[in-house]
């Protein structure tokens, strides 16, 4: 596995350094060669580069990433902009943090970081990975919590969980709840526990269901299980808590420890669109990939783990952005760009990350360029980022692929 790089300090690309970057750029030295193509709109044209610009393999990313979350991007994307467009000491933002991708890395690169979501799962499941204890502090933790036996949840959980791991789950939620003044320790477990509900292998406290990036209704989980003709058998929380912790940290040695402590961490749980709390001209990369439309039920997919950190998921589903027309969905990320304007550094970048919907027949790239154009922002380039395998000929309507996996859609920004 990989150990953690840090991107030397030195000054950031300018845009003419940047753009050339792209034109000339070969993975590894010996990738293919960009393709550029050219996006015109309202008689201006804006460069396109086309090329495999990160690897799509995620073990090649520190294992501090290996937290599941639904439509995540890989942390190779972030890295990317992160050792280009800044230097050492600069934020890195993320309004939709999701699992934390961008920040976690930005973190691992000796960058400040700031943020955002309206989910506050999301803050869960980021802030102890920047903040973290050692494995052993972890283990002396687990080791005095008091377990109950014969606890049942307030909610039918039977066809997940054995009895009696049901019973340990909900010791460590009722030991989670009641923690006046959780401190690292207790953030780490509760992100790894978080991690471990449901999943389809033995590493999980679950039967064997669905991937742990989202969550199956009760009905259906029961229907797996007939399918399958299984029940749940035991799992040692404690146990399983530990080996994933282990994973986690096995690549942060004490150099990452010391640069991960030197970081500023700084999280909102807010709408993007209006983030106060974050000063004026006081980000230097903003790297994210915003909801899309209504493809994606991110609250649904979460209420197990929402349940367990006792989230109302009906409450967060509220906030959480699913426009249902490209219109409405532009209008929404209009009152966000205007607010990235205000908190971006000047020369300050953001790469917004669009998805393939409809089948490529929605090319929100088409869309965002408008968006950031009326926030103030100068359009730097559309970059895409495609694996190999997938042909250039399909770039602007994905055929091979509906749900658009082949590749990364990214619309740069300047201030």
């Amino acid at each position: 596995m990989r150990k953690t790089i840090f991107t030397a300090n030195r000054k950031k690309l300018t845009q003419q350094q940047f753009l050339k970057h792209l034109k000339n750029f070969r993975l590894n030295g010996n990738g293919s060669a960009t393709q550029q193509s050219v996006f015109a709109k309202a008689g201006k044209r804006y460069p396109v580069y086309i090329n495999e610009f990160w690897t799509s393999k995620q073990r090649q990313a520190n294992s501090l990433h290996e937290v599941s979350y639904r439509a995540c991007f890989k942390p190779q994307l972030p890295h990317f902009f992160i050792g280009l467009l800044t230097n050492e000491g600069d934020t890195v933002y993320d309004p939709f943090n999701g699992r934390g991708t961008t920040i976690i890395e930005a973190a691992l690169m000796g960058r400040n970081v700031a943020a955002n979501d309206v989910n506050p799962l999301s803050l869960m499941l980021s802030e102890p990975r920047i903040n973290i204890p050692e494995l052993k502090e972890v283990e002396k933790r687990l080791a005095s919590i008091q377990f109950e036996k014969k606890l049942k949840a307030d909610i039918d959980l039977s066809m997940f969980y054995h009895p009696d791991t049901e019973s340990e789950i909900v010791s460590l939620r009722h030991y989670l709840k009641n923690k006046r003044k959780p401190d690292k320790v207790d953030n780490w477990i509760r992100m790894v526990a978080t991690n471990r509900l449901t999943g389809h292998s033995k590493g999980f406290f679950s039967v064997y269901t669905l991937p742990p990036n989202q969550a199956v209704s009760a009905e259906r989980q029961k229907k797996i299980n007939k399918a399958r003709k299984q029940k749940p058998e035991y799992r040692n929380v404690k146990e399983l808590i530990l080996r994933k912790s282990k994973q986690l940290l096995s690549q942060i040695d004490n150099e990452t420890r010391g640069k991960l402590r030197q970081v500023k961490c700084n999280t909102y749980n807010t709408d993007a669109s209006a983030t106060k709390a974050i000063a004026d001209n006081s980000i230097a990369l903003t790297v994210t990939s915003p909801p899309f439309l209504d493809i994606v039920q991110y609250a649904s997919d979460n209420w197990l783990r929402c349940w367990f950190n006792n989230i109302d998921v009906k409450q967060v589903e509220k906030k959480i952005t699913m426009s249902k027309t490209v219109e409405d969905w532009a209008n929404k990320m209009q009152q966000v760009f205007n607010e990235l304007f205000r908190i971006t550094k000047k020369d300050g970048t953001v790469a917004f990350e669009v998805g393939e919907v409809h089948k490529g027949k929605t090319r929100l790239e088409e869309v965002v360029v408008d968006v950031g154009l009326n926030a103030g922002f100068a359009c730097s380039c559309i970059l895409i980022n495609q694996q190999q395998f997938t042909k250039t000929s399909n770039i602007w309507g994905v055929s091979n692929n509906a749900s658009g996996t082949n590749s990364n859609r990214i619309v740069v920004f300047r201030k």
